[in-house]
Protein backbone atom coordinates (compact mmCIF):
# COMPACT_ATOMS: atom_id res chain seq x y z
CA UNK A 1 0.00 0.00 0.00
CA UNK A 2 1.30 3.17 -0.72
CA UNK A 3 1.65 6.46 1.38
CA UNK A 4 0.05 10.30 1.12
CA UNK A 5 2.97 12.70 1.59
CA UNK A 6 3.74 15.85 0.15
CA UNK A 7 5.70 15.74 -3.25
CA UNK A 8 9.57 15.55 -3.45
CA UNK A 9 10.98 17.93 -6.00
CA UNK A 10 11.81 14.48 -8.08
CA UNK A 11 8.43 13.62 -7.54
CA UNK A 12 7.46 16.55 -10.40
CA UNK A 13 8.10 14.81 -13.69
CA UNK A 14 5.73 12.26 -12.58
CA UNK A 15 2.98 14.47 -11.89
CA UNK A 16 3.25 16.57 -15.00
CA UNK A 17 2.96 13.30 -16.51
CA UNK A 18 -0.06 11.97 -14.60
CA UNK A 19 -1.66 15.77 -15.24
CA UNK A 20 -0.80 15.97 -18.72
CA UNK A 21 -2.37 12.58 -19.61
CA UNK A 22 -5.80 13.53 -17.45
CA UNK A 23 -5.99 17.41 -19.11
CA UNK A 24 -5.66 14.72 -22.88
CA UNK A 25 -8.51 13.61 -21.41
CA UNK A 26 -10.08 16.90 -20.73
CA UNK A 27 -10.46 15.80 -16.56
CA UNK A 28 -8.27 18.96 -15.18
CA UNK A 29 -6.22 21.91 -17.26
CA UNK A 30 -2.79 21.06 -18.11
CA UNK A 31 0.33 22.74 -15.92
CA UNK A 32 3.70 23.59 -17.47
CA UNK A 33 6.63 22.43 -15.61
CA UNK A 34 7.80 25.56 -14.73
CA UNK A 35 4.10 25.99 -12.94
CA UNK A 36 4.37 22.82 -11.33
CA UNK A 37 8.06 23.59 -9.60
CA UNK A 38 6.69 26.86 -8.40
CA UNK A 39 3.72 25.56 -7.01
CA UNK A 40 5.00 21.63 -5.45
CA UNK A 41 4.31 22.98 -2.33
CA UNK A 42 0.86 23.15 -2.80
CA UNK A 43 0.42 19.09 -4.12
CA UNK A 44 0.25 16.03 -2.25
CA UNK A 45 0.90 13.18 -3.82
CA UNK A 46 0.08 9.66 -3.56
CA UNK A 47 3.27 7.34 -3.97
CA UNK A 48 3.52 3.64 -4.02
CA UNK A 49 5.93 1.12 -5.69
CA UNK A 50 5.66 1.96 -9.27
CA UNK A 51 5.75 6.05 -8.18
CA UNK A 52 3.10 8.77 -8.39
CA UNK A 53 -0.26 7.66 -8.58
CA UNK A 54 -2.17 10.29 -7.57
CA UNK A 55 -1.66 14.58 -7.06
CA UNK A 56 -3.60 17.10 -6.05
CA UNK A 57 -3.20 20.75 -4.87
CA UNK A 58 -4.10 23.32 -2.36
CA UNK A 59 -4.12 26.43 -4.23
CA UNK A 60 -4.67 29.58 -1.62
CA UNK A 61 -6.56 32.49 -3.42
CA UNK A 62 -7.01 34.93 0.29
CA UNK A 63 -6.95 34.61 3.49
CA UNK A 64 -10.33 32.90 4.00
CA UNK A 65 -10.46 30.85 0.74
CA UNK A 66 -8.55 28.07 -1.42
CA UNK A 67 -8.97 25.84 -4.38
CA UNK A 68 -8.75 21.88 -4.45
CA UNK A 69 -7.07 21.63 -8.04
CA UNK A 70 -5.48 19.28 -10.48
CA UNK A 71 -6.81 16.58 -8.32
CA UNK A 72 -6.30 12.86 -10.48
CA UNK A 73 -5.72 9.30 -9.96
CA UNK A 74 -4.27 7.22 -12.09
CA UNK A 75 -6.21 4.71 -13.99
CA UNK A 76 -5.40 1.72 -12.26
CA UNK A 77 -5.73 2.82 -9.04
CA UNK A 78 -9.23 4.29 -9.14
CA UNK A 79 -11.88 2.99 -7.23
CA UNK A 80 -9.29 2.30 -4.02
CA UNK A 81 -9.96 5.66 -1.99
CA UNK A 82 -7.10 7.04 -3.41
CA UNK A 83 -8.61 10.31 -4.33
CA UNK A 84 -10.52 10.27 -0.68
CA UNK A 85 -6.92 10.36 0.86
CA UNK A 86 -5.57 13.35 -1.30
CA UNK A 87 -8.69 15.16 -0.53
CA UNK A 88 -8.53 14.43 3.27
CA UNK A 89 -4.67 15.71 2.88
CA UNK A 90 -5.71 18.91 1.47
CA UNK A 91 -8.55 19.31 3.94
CA UNK A 92 -6.58 19.03 6.44
CA UNK A 93 -4.08 21.43 5.27
CA UNK A 94 -7.03 23.83 5.21
CA UNK A 95 -8.09 23.02 8.43
CA UNK A 96 -4.21 23.76 10.12
CA UNK A 97 -3.72 26.79 8.13
CA UNK A 98 -7.75 28.15 9.26
CA UNK A 99 -8.66 28.68 5.79
CA UNK A 100 -12.76 28.89 6.24
CA UNK A 101 -13.39 27.65 2.69
CA UNK A 102 -12.55 25.48 0.03
CA UNK A 103 -13.94 24.79 -3.01
CA UNK A 104 -13.06 22.70 -6.38
CA UNK A 105 -14.59 23.27 -10.15
CA UNK A 106 -15.09 19.75 -11.24
CA UNK A 107 -17.26 17.51 -13.27
CA UNK A 108 -17.09 15.09 -10.90
CA UNK A 109 -19.75 16.69 -7.89
CA UNK A 110 -20.63 13.18 -7.17
CA UNK A 111 -16.99 12.19 -5.30
CA UNK A 112 -16.89 15.72 -3.89
CA UNK A 113 -20.33 15.84 -2.02
CA UNK A 114 -19.16 12.09 -1.06
CA UNK A 115 -16.42 13.57 0.90
CA UNK A 116 -18.44 16.10 2.81
CA UNK A 117 -18.34 19.58 -0.09
CA UNK A 118 -21.91 20.84 -1.37
CA UNK A 119 -23.21 22.18 -4.93
CA UNK A 120 -22.57 26.12 -4.96
CA UNK A 121 -23.64 29.05 -7.46
CA UNK A 122 -20.19 29.90 -9.36
CA UNK A 123 -21.21 33.09 -8.14
CA UNK A 124 -20.22 33.02 -4.56
CA UNK A 125 -16.78 32.51 -5.72
CA UNK A 126 -16.33 35.75 -7.66
CA UNK A 127 -12.05 35.75 -6.85
CA UNK A 128 -11.95 32.74 -8.87
CA UNK A 129 -13.73 33.79 -11.65
CA UNK A 130 -12.16 37.10 -12.08
CA UNK A 131 -8.40 35.37 -11.72
CA UNK A 132 -8.50 32.18 -13.28
CA UNK A 133 -12.01 31.40 -15.42
CA UNK A 134 -12.30 34.70 -17.86
CA UNK A 135 -8.51 33.27 -19.26
CA UNK A 136 -10.04 29.38 -20.02
CA UNK A 137 -11.19 28.39 -23.41
CA UNK A 138 -14.23 27.01 -22.31
CA UNK A 139 -15.23 30.40 -20.64
CA UNK A 140 -18.06 31.94 -19.80
CA UNK A 141 -19.56 28.53 -21.26
CA UNK A 142 -17.91 26.07 -18.43
CA UNK A 143 -19.43 23.04 -17.65
CA UNK A 144 -17.90 22.24 -14.67
CA UNK A 145 -19.82 22.28 -11.26
CA UNK A 146 -18.92 24.23 -8.11
CA UNK A 147 -18.24 22.48 -4.90
CA UNK A 148 -17.02 23.99 -1.20
CA UNK A 149 -17.03 23.11 1.63
CA UNK A 150 -16.82 25.28 5.22
CA UNK A 151 -14.31 24.67 7.46
CA UNK A 152 -15.13 27.48 9.90
CA UNK A 153 -18.00 29.14 11.21
CA UNK A 154 -18.61 31.81 9.84
CA UNK A 155 -18.71 35.37 12.21
CA UNK A 156 -22.34 36.81 12.71
CA UNK A 157 -23.25 39.54 10.15
CA UNK A 158 -23.33 42.70 12.06
CA UNK A 159 -26.17 45.64 10.90
CA UNK A 160 -24.26 48.34 9.86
Amino acid sequence: MGEVRKPKLTDVIEIQALLDSAATAGQVLPRKLPELYENVRDFYVYVDESGVGGCGALHIDMIDLAEVRSLVVRDDLRGRGIGERILAALVDEARRLEIARVYALTRVDRFFMRNGFQVVDRQELPYKVFKDCTRCRLFPGCDEIAVAIDLLPTAPQTGA
